[in-house]
């Protein structure tokens, strides 16, 4: 049974009672199928698909996955940040298998992509194959939206790591060319882009202003007016013992130490103090666990963190601390110990 031919195309029912329409693909020099279960929609797809690639340049069909890639990151060059766009290009160059940036991309099936999603996540972390296959599927929207990209990403788990407490911290970098970039971090909750743009002239009447960060891509420091988000860029009230840090400071900036000088003398110092896996952007860890502690409402949290919404406040940010925790363990613990005692 055949019906709805509409340009030249027409759908024929198939004996499971679905409906098939048929598309000659110049390029591929084959027919491409559409099944699906009224003959409407079934010539809706193929009549898609056939706009889809007639509009294409003929180029673009020949392809491979990894001039695609190339020619989006060149597209948003200027889009994008500049930290994105070299994320991506070592994506592209680093991580990608040679085999499947060879690819044409319109022969690339869900196979294929899980199959490279498969050999990353024997090799990085959930983190970064959650990057490469964002790209993989920005690219595929970009240059084949009909195709419906779908793979099976590595469970994201967050790991659990032992944190100094913020006296530790305070004391290991008291009267340390380090003082003021840490108190930064832990105290007001900077990230280090934002440190390494802070200037003298941001801080005015006990009130800093956050206006730009510096941040580093492909090795050079560039400095942007915007921030990571419209809440990063924000104001909070200086304390006195930080404002007296800054009164010593000579230059314009608040620091000249580039971002991986500040993680590596960080690291140094926290691997001497016995915790190897402390980062310093986790110093925002523990301000937005500090804060937890305290009991200070979410939204005055939010906007000393400049994060956007809750959900990343609480999920990735806000720990607890171990002697926290034992307080909360006894607490518990008398309170059942009482109860069965009394029983």
């Amino acid at each position: 049974m055949k019906a709805k031919s509409k340009k030249g195309l027409t759908a024929s029912q198939l004996p499971s009672g679905s409906w098939r329409c048929r598309v000659y693909d110049n390029a591929l020099k084959k027919q491409i199928s559409f099944t699906a279960p009224t003959a409407d929609e079934a010539v809706m797809q193929a009549q898609k698909y056939k706009l889809t690639h007639e509009s294409k340049p003929a180029d673009d069909i020949t392809l491979t996955l990894g001039e695609c890639i190339d020619r989006y990151i060149d597209s948003k060059t200027n889009i994008l940040s500049p930290v994105t766009v070299s994320k991506y290009r070592n994506i592209r160059r680093s991580q990608l298998s040679d085999s499947f940036l060879a690819l044409k991309l319109i022969r690339l099936t869900n196979i294929d992509a899980q199959q490279e999603i498969n050999r990353l996540s024997g090799i990085y972390s959930p983190k970064t194959v959650y990057n490469a296959s964002g790209l993989i599927s920005a690219v595929v929207r970009t240059f084949r939206p009909e195709f419906a990209y779908r793979v099976t990403l590595p469970r994201r788990e967050k790991k659990k790591k032992a944190l100094p407490t913020p006296d530790e911290v305070i004391k290991a970098f008291k009267d340390t060319d380090m003082e003021l970039v840490v108190l930064l971090g832990l105290w007001q909750g900077f990230r280090v882009s934002e440190i390494r743009g802070l200037k003298k002239s941001d801080f005015k009447n006990g009130v800093l202003s956050v206006n730009r960060v510096i941040v580093t891509a492909d090795g050079k420091a560039i400095e942007k007016e915007l921030a990571k988000t419209e809440q990063s860029k924000r104001s909070l009230q200086v304390p006195p013992p930080i404002q007296k840090l800054v009164d010593k400071v000579s230059g314009e900036y608040i620091t000249t130490l580039s971002g991986e000088s500040i993680y590596k003398r960080f690291k140094r110092k926290m691997i001497r103090l016995g915790y190897p896996d402390a980062t310093f952007h986790d110093l925002r860890h523990l301000n937005a666990s500090v804060m937890l502690m305290l009991g200070i409402p979410d939204k005055y949290a939010m906007e000393r963190g400049g994060w956007s919404n809750t959900a990343t406040l609480k999920n990735v940010y806000q720990e607890t601390f171990t002697p926290e925790r034992e307080k909360v363990d006894n607490i518990i613990d008398n309170y059942f110990s009482t109860l069965y005692s009394s029983n």
